[in-house]
């Protein structure tokens, strides 16, 4: 009886390390990928660079012209706002616009 106890607690403990897969070498691994921008998917249809600081993308080979969450933001003495690049516009106040775009324009 005691044998047999025996070779169970033999046999469940060798049994862990025949089990277990081998970890990878840490080198071996891919190199882990970063995202451009916390959260945000870029602009459709255009040119752009995330901006962290602003908060938005910034729209390339145009002025002024921003881009977050499927809308696109654009001051021209005041803001305006449009799900596409090229408009139509429509007016808004600076409640609409992201904090941090906002506050690139609040003295202008």
């Amino acid at each position: 009886m005691k044998r047999l106890a025996l070779a169970c607690a033999l046999g469940l403990g060798l049994s862990g390390c025949v089990l277990q897969q081998p970890s990878a070498p840490v080198g071996d691994l891919p190199p882990v990928q970063q995202p451009s921008h916390p959260r945000y998917a870029p602009p459709p249809g255009v040119k752009s660079h995330w901006n962290p600081a602003l908060g938005v993308y910034v729209v390339e080979g145009t002025r002024d012209l921003y881009y977050r969450e499927r809308v696109f933001y654009r001051w021209d003495g005041g803001w305006s706002w449009s799900s596409q690049a090229g408009g139509p516009w429509k007016e808004t106040d600076s409640s609409g616009i992201p904090p941090g775009l906002f506050r690139q324009y609040q003295n202008r």
